[in-house]
């Protein structure tokens, strides 16, 4: 008989949720862009200022910036904290909101405060930002909080299943989508630096490539003391499975064995029964069943060291799915040059941001190892390097083929201006109506005329060429500036 799974309550009396949305902006605009930042109150996050940490994170919630130093690997550190603009790295832009909303699914009132807002200026022009958010309900179901998440998390409701969620505004009772909550109420001043490009079109005319249009979804959930944490309840949290139109529980298996082998691939439990975490492409999710005040120094990780270890691998993967995008679309006759921007780009990735160790902590590589199990990195980085190797030794053989027929033409020429003896001129071309007695040519002189004038033509055709792909290279490279830069 087949085992069914059953699927068990989990009260929750305090959550502390996440979300990052990856968008694209142009690199050129770094500075304005971060101008416009520091005048709608966000302020330039540095290690060495703790000022910020006031209700960003929570209440009597506080990351040690010392730990944050000493967490990751100098080289890593160099990048994720920069000390200035000018240099490169991931800038981080932080704010305090503290503004309430509810939010409205099937009926079902949840009220909840949006804390505080990141906007990071990323390598090769993404921009992540990350939304916190507390649930105010205390003692929700575990179904609760993963269905907020699953709805919250979707920018555009395509599908039947997501569609019905509404953010209420409590001063006037306004009702909006996620989507005019971020760009309308939050951060109306973010849109005008998402690039619209041709190649770069979709998803609100940034990134096309960003898997289903959902943000990626965080949370550190504290459950009721003691309580047992089962690996069904583990395995919804990591597919952020909530409830189904009808209100009962949603779990999107029903095979145990199955349960188990993705558990298997995405859990970290070094300190079970009592604390878990769960890595999966759709979701970062630590739950304990201990008190916040015995948590305290894991919630300031999941704040400060893990959310950094995070945003680095998320980061890794937003760039391997731009360049598989980039490629895909490459014409082949066209875009020689585009396939050595991509390699270019690749490779800076690679040498200056990719590693494959981050942390100097044991725990923290064991997560970076799980995350990048969860993304799919290696394969992913693989399959983009192997492609535009590929790629480019295809195009090497068409240039190559080219050159090669050059060569013939321009051979064929030597050889037939050597037996004129380098003089392709006619006497009859000398005198003004010289060329209208072409009818009397002989075969000699009907050689000299077709050479001379098809080698004029392919001259001025060269020519032509040339200057147009210099030109057309040049219009490249400024796009791919403001996409790769």
């Amino acid at each position: 008989m087949t085992e069914k799974i059953i699927t068990s309550p989990l009260t929750i009396n305090q959550s502390h949720l996440s979300f990052i949305l990856p968008l694209g902006y142009d690199t050129k605009r770094k500075s304005e862009f971060a101008r416009s930042l520091e005048k709608n109150g966000f302020s330039f996050f540095q290690l060495e200022n703790n000022s910020l940490d006031d209700d960003i994170y929570g209440k009597d919630i506080f990351v040690n910036h010392k730990e944050l130093d000493q967490y990751f690997l100098p080289y890593v550190e160099h990048n994720l904290f920069p000390v200035t603009l000018k240099n490169k790295g991931f800038h981080r832009f932080t704010t305090s909101v503290m503004r309430s909303f509810y939010f409205n699914i099937r009926n079902n009132t949840t009220p909840f405060t949006i804390r505080s807002l990141d906007v990071i200026l990323s390598p090769f022009g993404i921009v992540l930002l990350t939304i916190r958010v507390d649930l105010n309900q205390k003692e929700l179901d575990l179904s609760d909080v993963l269905d907020f998440m699953h709805h919250f998390r979707t920018i555009e409701s395509k599908l039947k299943e997501e569609r019905g969620a509404k953010v209420i505004l409590p001063s006037t009772g306004r009702s909006m989508s996620v989507h005019d909550l971020i760009f309308e109420e939050l951060c109306p001043f973010l849109e005008k630096f998402i690039l619209h490009d041709e190649k770069l079109s979709g998803y609100f005319g940034s990134l096309p490539y960003y898997k289903d249009e959902r943000m990626y979804a965080s949370a550190f959930l504290f459950c009721e003391e003691g309580s047992a944490i089962t690996n069904e309840q583990l395995y919804r949290m990591g597919s952020v499975d909530g409830k189904l139109p009808n209100e009962s529980t949603f779990i999107s298996a029903n095979n145990p064995d199955y349960i188990k082998r993705t558990l298997k691939q995405t859990l970290h439990d070094r300190w079970a029964p009592n604390e878990y975490i769960v890595v999966t492409d759709h979701a970062f999710i630590t739950v304990t069943n201990n008190s916040p005040k015995k948590m305290e120094r894991e919630l300031s990780q999941y704040m400060g060291t893990h959310y950094y270890n995070l945003l680095l691998h998320y980061f890794y993967k937003i760039i391997l799915l731009r360049v598989s995008f980039e490629y895909s679309k490459i014409n082949w006759e066209k875009d020689e040059e585009y396939v050595k921007s991509l390699i270019k780009l690749i490779t800076l990735f690679s040498s200056l941001y990719y590693y494959q160790e981050v942390s100097t902590r044991s725990e923290g590589n064991e997560l970076s190892k799980l995350i990048r199990r969860s993304f799919n990195i290696e394969t992913l980085f693989k399959e983009v390097n192997n492609t535009l190797n590929e790629l480019y030794k295809s195009q090497e053989n068409n240039a190559s083929d080219r050159m090669n027929m050059l060569l013939f033409i321009l051979t064929v020429f030597t050889v037939v201006s050597g037996i004129y003896g380098m003089n392709l001129v006619i006497k009859d071309w000398e005198s003004p109506t010289g060329w209208k007695a072409f009818s009397s040519y002989t075969i000699f002189e009907w050689v000299s005329l077709i050479t001379a004038v098809s080698g004029i033509v392919l001259s001025g055709f060269l020519i032509f060429s040339t200057v147009r792909k210099l030109v057309v290279n040049k219009i490249r490279k400024k796009k791919s500036d403001n996409h790769f830069g």
